[in-house]
């Protein structure tokens, strides 16, 4: 019987350890959003030889050279920056929309988890993870955060991801966010982008900044009127006067013999990614009124998309001339 008892009380002690294996796996993957490294699960004291025997019992999965799950199956959430990070190498950074998603931007979708690594660095492909080589990370050590998940701080975060978004629009969208979200005070974006010599998109980052950061300098009746003339659309009046239920009205731009009106909204009135889309669609829905026209035009949507605003403009005088035939 001896035999016997010892064995049960064997497996009654590996059961014990395994136990304490999973609950210490989960007390600091709590602390990564349920992942973590082979070597912190040895710095809290267990052999590579237990780590393995809980990989190949199913009850962690490798996700990587040096990630495991704990109790999943892949990264999940937040977990999957830890992941690319991790797995990136010890001085990759979280950088562009990634590093602003982090930092807490609300109302942005991303899939793709962008990453920067030396130039010279040598990572693999990771599924979803887009890494960008470059020479320093920051202009200085200063300029990445490094409590909790490492990244970029967002005023050089938002550049790169204004260079790195794949449309004109998502750039200056995320521009817009960021500084209305309050993840960046305006006068540091400036400062920071007044460093920056070089890069892609560099006139329209440099106008959104002014729209968004600057607004004494951002695109006015007059750079309207600019437009105007280049598409060879007739040039309107500027800050029209007409009285309406309480009184006075200002119109920023109206052709008078057309009686078309344009609205042009400054940066502060995009909220998320639908503000561009919310102004064609409710200057179209204007389009199909019988009553004045009045169109909106968003000022980052001039920026970064103009021709569908001035198609609609050119469509809105269609509209005025039938009208006024009728």
């Amino acid at each position: 019987m001896e035999p016997s008892s010892t064995r049960s009380q064997r497996a009654a002690a590996a059961r014990v350890k395994r136990a304490r294996r999973q609950a210490l796996a989960r007390t600091i993957s709590a602390e990564f959003d349920g992942v973590v490294t082979r070597q912190l699960m040895q710095q809290a004291g267990l052999t590579r030889g237990q780590i393995r025997t809980e990989e190949e019992r199913g009850v962690w999965t490798a996700a990587g050279c040096h990630t495991l799950c704990i109790g999943t199956d892949v990264p999940q959430g937040r977990g999957r920056w830890w992941w690319a990070l991790w797995e990136s190498g010890a001085h990759a950074v979280l950088d562009g929309v990634t590093a602003l998603l982090a930092a807490g931007l609300q109302g942005w979708d991303e899939r793709a988890i962008h990453v920067t690594v030396g130039h010279r660095a040598h990572v693999r492909s990771l599924p979803g993870v887009v890494h960008h080589h470059l020479r320093r990370p920051g202009e200085t050590s200063t300029d990445i955060v490094t409590a909790g998940l490492r990244r970029t701080k967002p005023d050089l975060a938002t550049i790169r991801a204004a260079q790195w978004a794949p449309t004109d629009r998502q750039a200056a969208t995320i521009i817009a966010m960021t500084v209305q979200q309050r993840l960046v005070a305006p006068a540091t974006l400036m400062r920071r982008w007044s460093r920056m010599r070089r890069g892609p998109r560099r006139q329209l980052i440099d106008e959104v900044i002014q729209d968004v950061c600057n607004g004494a300098h951002s695109m006015n009746e007059l750079d309207f009127a600019k437009v105007c003339r280049r598409r060879g659309l007739p040039e309107p009046t500027r800050q029209a006067v007409r009285r309406g239920h309480n009184g006075r009205v200002y119109l920023d731009v109206l052709w008078d013999d057309l009686e078309l009106h344009v609205e042009i909204q400054g940066a502060q009135h995009l909220q998320g990614t639908a503000g561009i889309d919310d102004a064609l669609r409710t200057s179209d829905l204007g389009l199909q009124s019988s009553a004045l026209v009045s169109l909106q035009v968003p000022v980052l949507g001039l920026r970064s998309c103009p021709d569908l605003f001035l198609d609609q403009i050119e469509q809105g005088m269609q509209v005025a001339r039938r009208r006024l035939l009728a």
